[in-house]
């Protein structure tokens, strides 16, 4: 990605100076391309708003799928929809204006929803491994121990966990000292690059993040592979090749979603900040805060065959109230 020139002097009048305000630089200074970009970018931000309302709204009006699966897939759409809108605004606002600044506290807001929203969606997307283990490999429990009030405690329990680890790096990232400058080189108030740019002393901000993120991003993928593990030794003894399709087709899309996400999050918040190289850090952040949240929709409708049928009825339905 292309290198941006830093007018030296904005840099500089910041030097031990109290930040009131941050500059965001984006990703370019070439006119051209950040036109490019602005259309790009707010095409998938309109599939992201509605690929998410259309499967919220499905799984609302369909009783078909009123069921612990569709439960979790509904609270990550909301999830999605949130640090989407808590990210593509700005970066769009970035693209059209030649400099883009965000206040002290504005910051600490996007800081603190995106990082309560990516936690919050490591541990669903376990809790739906755990829930797809129960009905594969537990089929006759599962009705007890997949009950609504259990899936509403597991739902509750992963916005409490994201919400307190958030939290946690929103207050000691911002307590620390930003006397040289308040460019960051970056499209949104990530951790990484404001820890970069603070002129105090970040170990106690690494640690934590290595031990927050690491643990809940870890412990989350390392579960999930436990438990699509313990799903292909049961699928693979059915006898019937129709029922292995499906238990297969059900599961597959989740496993891609995960390996996609805990992917590009464990790479990017799991290096020591030594080794940050933020052009290739945004190129990734745009996949996980952008994209990531427009290919969840697609990812669970394309490959499941009852939110396929229930759009159908829902559009059959509305083919014939308009004639």
């Amino acid at each position: 990605m292309e290198t941006i020139r830093i007018n030296l002097e904005e840099m500089t009048k910041w030097n031990y100076t109290s930040v009131t305000e941050f500059v965001l630089l984006g990703f370019t200074d070439r006119q051209e391309i950040k036109a490019l970009l602005f259309v790009l970018f707010l095409a998938i931000y309109v599939f992201t708003l509605l690929g998410n309302i259309i499967v919220s709204l499905l799984i609302w009006t369909s009783s078909s799928l009123h069921s612990p699966m569709y439960f979790f897939l509904n609270n990550l759409a909301l999830l999605d929809l949130s640090y989407a809108s808590a990210i593509t605004p700005m970066i769009l606002d970035i693209l059209l204006a030649q400099k883009m600044t965000i206040s002290f506290r504005g910051c600490m807001a996007q800081m603190y929803l995106f990082a309560l929203s990516a936690d919050a969606e490591c541990l669903l997307l376990a809790a739906m491994a755990y829930d797809r283990y129960m009905a594969i490999c537990n089929p006759l429990l599962y009705p007890i121990l997949m009950s609504r009030k259990v899936c509403i405690c597991l739902v509750a329990g992963t916005y409490l966990i994201g919400s307190l680890t958030s939290l946690v790096h929103t207050y000691f990232t911002f307590h620390l000292s930003f006397c040289n400058s308040n460019i960051i080189n970056h499209f949104f108030c990530a951790i990484p690059p404001l820890l970069a740019l603070s002129c105090s002393d970040p170990h106690i901000n690494e640690t934590l993040l290595f031990a927050l993120c690491g643990s809940i991003q870890t412990s989350t993928f390392v579960f999930i592979l436990i438990s699509y593990a313990c799903i292909l030794g049961t699928v693979l003894r059915i006898p019937s090749a129709e029922g292995r399709h499906k238990a297969f087709s059900t599961c597959s899309s989740h496993l891609t979603a995960v390996a996609l996400f805990c992917g590009a999050l464990l790479f990017t918040y799991l290096r020591p900040s030594s080794s940050y190289a933020f052009d290739t850090d945004k190129v990734i952040s745009v996949f996980y805060t952008v994209v990531f949240p427009m290919l969840n929709p697609l990812i669970y409708t394309l490959r499941n065959k009852e939110v396929k049928d229930a759009l159908k009825r829902v559009l059959e339905r509305t083919g014939c109230c308009l004639q």
